[in-house]
């Protein structure tokens, strides 16, 4: 019986080497738990016979060797340091692991006890860097698929892509914090490659120019960046059509070589009635840019059709855009984005479905021009402090002002400069929080003074606003309150170290509620203080000290 079970487990896949490869993907590396992933979880095993393989394994992970990524094994092993097996025998465990499901090109393995405080215990981020770095990549390149939070988390960490496979014992907490949940090992093998696969595209032939269309807020705008990104890649001139809330966003752009700014009352919150007469302006406007063709990029909760009209009536002779519904003849291409996906690979999806691609040396992640940022806030010090923006547009997305006073003053006796920011409308809101401890910029920052000030950051603590996006394109750690009344997988800081705080199966959950409809804003204002202290730490970002910062 026994053989006849190795004989299934380490039956290879039958893929074609060539069917899931691409010109360009979203991913270099594809890193894996082992107990409870890889293999069914036995506690602190030592034993290399009690190795069994979960359901489908071999022939998913071949399919992730057919699509030329690298794998690597990223595992907690606390059993050395209890004495539960030798070295040797945890060798012949993974010996068996491979002889089953074949070879891995790395196994990063922490050996130590939680009390042990180490960098490399998931969650801490050490073991997703170590393997990153062994497979000649970069965290941000790399997808971790896991069982449990602590997978999740340290992939977050680290500024990885990560997908849960839950089991019977994984907490529910956990599942509802995930980024994004598969039912099994296969399953997530299927939404890595499905994943890579929406966003590739050969990189065309240089074309004229193209209409891009983003219209909404900042956070909006700056999420939009790579499928821009893309488009200028294959094409002459880039005109952005923007709203009034994204025009600061738009001109941080790399690839944007024109703007034009006009509200569009079928997007804009709260709408705008329709003007006939400022319609026929914006229909004229967009004729006179002479666009070879049109991308329109929106949210999934958007419609692209009206302005697709609007577009065939100046002339324009090829649209592209996503829609659910029927189209007609508006769009030359239709495009479909499952569920879940983020909102930079919607983006990058919509772009590669027009036929842009983003070039080689161009990473698929958020960028803003630096050259465009004036010199940070004089008041906010030198390099290294932490900024705290309390506010958003969005009531429901904000952080309690409780919470951010208290933070203020946790971090600041721990050591950390915070600096309080916030718009002109929130100046009260700012010089309250920052009396705590803090230094008070509110109503002093323009977004890309803003920007400047984010990018002297050692973090940004946050909730899900368009600062969160900010600091993802500086490449500035996040700490996230997260209010889950969107999907965290779609809207959270993508491709940065990032830790997720919150309450992620509140009752706001996908509600998409601009109003808190439960008193108190319970899935923020139970966070306490000490854990934004402790993901600060989490993320290695260290607190200043006199005469320079502490390592």
């Amino acid at each position: 019986m026994r053989r006849d079970q190795e004989r299934d487990q380490c039956r290879s896949a039958r893929v074609d080497p060539g069917a899931d490869r691409f010109p360009s993907g979203l991913y270099d590396a594809v890193l894996l738990d082992r107990d409870g992933t890889l293999v069914e979880d036995v506690p602190y095993n030592g034993d290399p016979e009690k190795v069994r393989p979960v359901p489908g394994a071999r022939e998913a992970l071949d399919r992730l060797r057919a699509a030329g990524l690298r794998l690597a094994v990223v595992t907690n092993q606390s059993g050395l340091a209890r004495g539960c097996f030798t070295a040797h025998d945890l060798r012949l465990v993974n010996a068996r692991v491979e002889e089953l499901l074949g070879p891995f090109d790395h196994w990063a393995i922490c050996p130590h006890a939680e009390a042990d405080g180490c960098a490399c215990r998931k969650p801490a981020p050490g073991l997703v860097h170590e393997a990153a770095a062994a497979l000649g990549t970069t965290p941000t390149r790399c997808v971790l698929i896991g069982d449990i939070g602590a997978d999740t988390a340290a992939a977050a960490a680290a500024g990885a892509a990560a997908i849960m496979v839950p089991t019977p014992a994984t907490r529910a907490a956990e599942v509802a914090a995930a980024p994004t949940v598969a039912a099994d090992l296969p399953d997530a093998v299927g939404i890595v490659l499905a994943r890579i696969r929406l966003t590739a595209a050969p990189q065309p032939a240089r074309r004229g120019t193209v209409l891009v269309v983003r219209s909404d807020a900042a956070g909006d705008v700056l999420v939009t960046g790579p499928g821009i990104r893309a488009v200028a890649a294959g094409a002459q001139r880039v005109v952005l059509l923007c709203g009034p809330r994204g025009r600061a966003a738009a001109e941080l752009l790399p690839g944007v070589d024109e703007i034009i700014e006009a509200p569009l009352p079928w997007i804009d919150a709260p709408a705008p009635p329709v003007d006939p007469d400022a319609v026929r302006a914006l229909t004229d406007r967009l004729a006179e840019v002479r666009a070879d063709e049109a991308v329109v990029f929106t949210s999934f909760h958007q419609s692209a059709l009206p302005l697709a009209l609007l577009l065939r009536l100046a002339g324009v002779p090829r649209i592209s855009a996503v829609s659910d519904d029927y189209p007609g003849s508006l769009l030359d291409v239709r495009h479909r984005v499952p569920a879940g996906v983020p909102e930079p690979e919607r983006a990058l999806s919509l772009a590669a479905a027009a036929g842009f691609a983003l070039p080689d040396h161009d990473e698929p992640a958020l960028r803003i021009r630096t050259d465009r940022l004036p010199p940070p806030a004089a008041d906010a010090g030198a390099p290294g402090y932490v900024v705290l923006h309390p506010g958003s547009s969005v009531e429901t997305r904000a952080c309690p002002e409780e919470l951010a006073t208290r933070v203020v003053r946790v971090l600041g006796a721990a050591g950390y400069r915070v600096v309080v920011t916030g718009g002109p409308d929130e100046r009260d809101l700012t010089a309250r929080v920052a009396a705590a401890g803090g230094v008070d910029l509110g109503g002093r920052t323009g977004l890309d003074d803003l920007a400047a000030v984010i990018a002297g950051a050692g973090a940004l603590v946050v909730g899900n606003t368009g600062p969160a996006h900010l600091a993802a394109a500086l490449g500035v750690p996040v700490v996230s309150l997260f209010a889950p009344t969107v999907p965290f997988g779609q809207w959270g800081p993508y491709r940065v170290p990032t830790v997720r705080l919150g309450d992620a199966g509140a009752a706001c959950r996908d509600t998409r509620a601009t109003v808190c409809p439960v008193p108190g804003h319970p899935c923020l204002s139970a966070v306490e203080p000490g854990r934004v202290l402790e993901a600060l730490r989490l993320l290695r970002v260290p607190a200043p000290v006199a005469g320079g910062v502490a390592g």
